[in-house]
Order: structure tokens, then sequence, then C-alpha cells
């Protein structure tokens, strides 16, 4: 379960189940069975071995007897420490939620009353009641044997006309229960009932559930797409307070979510989901983090606009990418994912490498290390275009050299000059002429090492003969 490894949730489970609970004073209330004590009894304090035994035998009639006293009893040490109880059971073996499913009807109950109770205790005061009905309950849904029992519409069986026999009634039933816990695990993101546990809690849940694409849909429409967002998120350079495994169910929400087409829209749309996975496959150390940001932005470039391409590349996708295939990983996946991830993004960096997006930048002021400045296709593309108009943007291009005081843009501006003069036939001459030469020789003698460095090259080239400048260009 979620908090296995975290000694406070692990501690309060255990001085739970150290209560020695009177399960005979509530059959002598009316509130269990004699057949329910005798299970009660049986089961309780003995060795998880002989448990196991019990529950492979009669599994389903001890699930029963569990649900009698959560259904009926309202002490909240009793209600715990049977919660308590169960949860360590799924602990050991998750398969065994299955069993709640295989309560005999006939026996008086419904295998849903599961949905019903647990529910309800969603709604008790004490936060351990909550956390503990949440997590069963998601085991409960998740090990469902019809998993076709829910729609993405939602509609109730009585409003499709469908005939009132148990099976569309049970369908009707898990439906509302499904979309009751979906609208119940948003509240928790939007108002925690709990200052730690609230958010873990919902988002763990939510990751068991996403996997099924009508929860996917119901999410969506609770507006859980936008809760989530803020989620995926890489905590500061230098800030130590990171919850990995908080950080790692929601980017897996995330990926889940880009399978719905309407939910993928919504992260698409978030230049902060976007760039949060890109920094996750930048800086991340664990591997089961990459691997799932990677995932994420695999399905969302895949389904999503070229826009979103242009955003990935823009916050460093191309590079990152590059440095992680460096790397060695344990996971096989992740090599396959970066090798796909390349491949595609060499797309994405022709396609911004295109001249208008160039004219745009310039015209703003301010230049980045942008895939289309060290693209050598985009200069032979479109280096003549930036002399046209008596040489309007290369003018532009002049000035920003002149009166920038940003580093980055004087850095890559002396390259874009030297890219001018390398693929314009007579680049040098244009250019001295309108005092580049100048302009850039000051540079060299900048404070940042990269203005400088990229300053020499372009005096340099603007110095030497197309042929030599070409030879240089080789070397350099």
């Amino acid at each position: 379960m979620l908090y296995s490894d975290e000694p406070d949730f692990q501690n309060d489970s255990v001085a739970v189940l150290r209560r020695d609970i009177p399960w005979d004073i509530y059959q002598t209330a009316r509130l269990i069975t004699d057949r329910d004590l005798q299970l009660l009894r049986r089961f309780d304090k003995k060795d998880p071995a002989f448990q196991a035994k019990l529950l492979d035998e009669s599994g389903a009639s001890y699930m029963e007897a569990f649900l009698t006293v959560l259904k009926n009893v309202t002490k909240d040490e009793t209600v715990q420490y049977v919660l308590a109880m169960v949860e360590e059971l799924l602990t050991v073996d998750p398969g065994r939620a299955r069993l709640f499913h295989a309560i005999d009807v006939t026996g008086g109950g419904s295998p849903l009353d599961v949905y019903q109770i647990l529910l309800r205790l969603l709604h008790r005061n004490d936060w351990f009641t909550q956390e503990k009905a949440c997590l069963l309950l998601t085991e409960v849904l998740a090990s469902r044997p019809d998993k076709a029992a829910l729609r993405l519409g939602a509609p109730s069986a009585a409003q499709n006309g469908a005939s009132s026999s148990s099976a569309a009634q049970a369908a009707d039933e898990v439906q509302k229960a499904a979309a009751t816990f979906i609208d119940w695990l948003c509240a928790q993101l939007r108002r925690p009932s709990h200052p730690a546990r609230s958010v873990p809690t919902a988002v763990h849940a939510l990751s068991r559930l996403l996997r099924e694409q009508p929860l996917r849909a119901m999410l969506h429409r609770a507006g859980g797409v936008q809760l989530l967002a803020p989620l995926v998120a890489m905590p500061p350079a230098g800030n130590g307070q990171l919850n990995i495994q908080l950080l790692y169910e929601a980017t897996l929400c995330t990926w889940e979510l880009s399978f719905h087409r309407a939910a993928a829209d919504v992260l698409c749309g978030s230049t902060n989901v976007v760039g949060a996975l890109v920094d996750m496959v930048r800086q991340a150390k664990k591997e089961k983090l990459v691997r799932v940001a990677l995932m994420a932005l695999k399905n969302l470039i895949t389904v999503g606009p070229m826009s979103l391409e242009y955003a990935v590349v823009e916050k460093g996708l191309p590079k990152a990418v590059s440095n992680r295939s460096l790397q060695h990983w344990d996971d096989s996946d992740i090599p396959e994912l970066l090798g796909w991830m390349e491949e595609h993004l060499q797309e994405g960096i022709a396609t911004l490498s295109s001249f208008e997006r160039y004219k745009k930048e310039l015209l703003a002021g301010q230049l980045t290390w942008a895939p289309m400045h060290e693209s050598g296709t985009f200069w032979r593309d479109n280096s003549e275009k930036l002399v046209d108009n008596n040489c309007q943007l290369l003018r532009v291009l002049l000035k920003l050299l002149e009166t920038s005081r940003d580093s980055t843009t004087l850095a890559v501006g002396c390259h874009d000059l030297a890219q001018i003069v390398t693929h314009i036939a007579h680049g040098r001459g244009i250019v001295s002429e309108l005092r580049g030469k100048e302009l850039v020789m000051r540079l060299m003698m900048h404070p940042d090492p990269d203005v400088q460095s990229q300053a020499l090259k372009c005096v340099q080239k603007v110095l030497l003969s197309k042929d030599k400048s070409d030879f240089l260009t080789v070397g350099l």
C-alpha cells in the first residue's frame, strides 16, 4: 500500500492493531450475527499463516463479517481496527480485495454494500478512518471482476431503458460509487482534510484508478486534471524537500490521463506541466521518475498540437535527451524511450528552424540558443533574407550587438553574424560596411567567456576569405 515505508503511518496502524476488541458486546447488541462473532473470534489476533489459510478456505465469509462491523458499528476504535486489519491483509496480498466481490448475495447481504459502506466512512471525522477507507475502496474498485460496468458517458441504467435486472442495477451502483469517489478525491486535492496525508493519499488512489478509461473521463469532468497539474513539479535546485513517491504517482497520473484525449488537451495546454516533465527528464535521479516523465511526454507529443513540440524543444528537451542518452540505465525501457524521443525531436527541431520564428525572436530583442541558431540547414536557406530590404534585419541584429546588456543575446548574436558571413557570398563586405566588424571586436573584451568566444570566431570569419572561412568552420 501507499505508506508502508513511512514510520508515522506505520506506527498509527501498529498502535491501532494492538487494541483488544470486545466482539461479543456487538453480538449482544445485535450489531453482528452469531456467525459473524464466530468468524471474528477465530480470525482476530491469529498468526498470519493461519489467517491466510482461513481466507483461502472461506475468504468471502470473513470479508462479509468485516463489512458487517463497518456497516453497523459506529465506535471509532473498532472501525479503525477493522480497517487497519483489512489493509494489512491486502498489503500482504492485494488480490484478496477480490473476496469482497465474492460475498454470497443469497446470504442476506450484497457485494455492492462495500461501496456504500466505504463511501460513508470517507466522511467520518477522523483522518485515519478516511484514509484507510480511501485506500480500501481503491483496491475494491480496482479488483472488481466486471470492468465493463463503467461507461464513459455515465448514464444510469434507467435512463438507458435498461432492464431492472440485478446486473444492470449493479453496473449503475458501481458507476455512481466511482463518480462519488472521484469527487471526494478531487475535494481532497482542493481542500485537504489532513495537511500532510490528504494529497499523497488521493494521488495514490488516482494512480491506481486511472488505469481505466472511464475513470479518466470522470476525473476530467470533475476538474481533476487541473488539480493534478501543480503536483508535477521538480523542486528548485538546492531544495531537498522532495517527496519522490508523490511526484512519481502524480506523473504516473499524467501519463495515464494522456490516453484520454480531452484530458491530454488540458495537459498539452499547460506549459507548467510540459516544463515540469522536461525538468524531470533533465534532473531526476530516480530512474522511475525519468521513465514515467518520458512516457508522459511521448504520449503528449504524439497526440498534442505542433506547438507542443515547439514548447519541449524550446525548454531544452533535445539537449536533456542527448545528455541522458550517454548514461547507463538499469531500466531497459529508458534507452528505448530516449531513442524514440531523440529521433522524433529532430522533426520538431527542423520545424522550429523557420525564418518567421527567427524574425520574431530578433525583433523582440532577446536571442536564445534555440535549435534554429545552430542549424546549418536554417542558415543555408535563410541567410540571404537578412540582407533583404536594405539589410533591414541585419541592421536589427547589429543594433542588438551594440546595445544589448544580455550575455546570451550577445553570444548568440555574434554566432548568427558569423553564420551570415559564412553563408552569403558578399557577407564580409556587407558586415564590414555596416560597422559589424568593429562592434564584434569590442565584444572580444566582454567579461562573459561565451561572448568572448563567439566574438572571436565571428571576427575570424569576417577577416578571412570565404574559402578560408569554410575551412575554419570545420576546424571550429
